[in-house]
């Protein structure tokens, strides 16, 4: 393809999401190098220019224009209330791919039960002004200040905290219940709206989206191939799911033909053993790196 000369600036997330990010983009076709002590990884791609921030201030940025695009979190733009363009969601966090929360935590013996009773009452979170909101929206008058950091910690001197978590075992494993959920999140595209608005700048982000969107659904599914005699054809067929139907292809000895599919990596275990029994040969499983839908 034809180089432009021109440039897209992108933000990557630094932090808990970078190593989660990095293997994402490899996967798209964008193989990520960082220096140990650089914020500019390379991309292998001559028009994308990346900068690793922090999540938190990401939406900043390209809101601004200092960026044309981004990598954040959900709650980091409705925290800023930046006014930009959000591509797609990307569902992947830390640990899983499922939306990660922000929860409203009390102590295991408190005695509050709700929002309702933190009138009044100090809490403590990073995400101080989507809390406050939600207090405010549900007639609650709460102190809410920032937290730097150890916040599951700070419920030993606060009334409640308000804290993110994929699977809820860090609160568990400090003695914490959660009250109510604040915001549910995940990872966004974004851009600026000037550059949303330019045809080359708007096309290459819509093409990097599709690729990372791709290398999403590819994570947990595999491909299949293998050779099926046309009198077992029907049976395996039947053994097969597909995202549309498999393909069939014929082979150079007519009574054969060759069937090859796409379907989750969790399955493949189970099915291979019965496709055998069924009467395919040859069965080929093979990772995949993008499913473009």
């Amino acid at each position: 393809m034809a180089q432009t000369g021109r440039t897209l600036r992108i933000g990557l997330p630094k932090g808990s999401l970078q190593q989660q990010t990095f293997e994402l983009m490899q996967r798209a076709g964008f193989p990520v190098e960082l220096d140990s002590r650089s914020y500019f990884p390379a991309t292998g791609d001559s028009e994308l220019q990346a900068i690793l921030l922090r999540p938190q201030e990401m939406s900043r940025y390209v809101e601004d224009g200092v960026l044309d695009a981004g990598l954040t979190g959900l709650d980091w733009i409705r925290e800023n209330e930046s006014d930009v363009e959000e591509v797609c969601e990307l569902s992947y966090s830390k640990q899983t791919s499922h939306p990660c929360r922000w929860v409203l935590a009390v102590p295991e013996a408190s005695t509050v039960k709700s929002v309702k009773d933190l009138q009044g009452k100090l809490v403590a979170t990073e995400l101080v002004n989507v809390t406050r909101k939600f207090m405010a929206e549900r007639g609650v008058n709460a102190k809410v200040e920032y937290s730097f950091g150890a916040t599951e910690a700070k419920c030993a001197f606060v009334d409640a905290i308000v804290e993110l978590t994929e699977t809820g075992s860090s609160l568990r494993s400090n003695r914490l219940r959660i009250v109510d959920t604040i915001l549910v999140t995940s990872t966004r595209m974004i851009a600026n709206k000037a550059a949303w608005g330019d045809n080359w700048k708007r096309t290459k982000i819509e093409n990097l989206a599709m690729l990372l969107r791709g290398a999403l659904m590819a994570r947990d599914k595999v491909g299949l191939k293998m050779n099926v005699p046309l009198s077992a054809r029907e049976a395996v067929l039947k053994v097969l799911p597909a995202l549309k139907r498999p393909t069939i292809s014929p082979l150079a000895d007519v009574e054969w033909c060759a069937i090859e599919t796409i379907l989750d990596g969790s399955t493949a275990r189970e099915l291979i053993p019965e496709l055998k029994r069924a009467g395919a040969q040859g069965i080929i499983e093979y990772p995949l790196n993008k499913v473009i839908p």
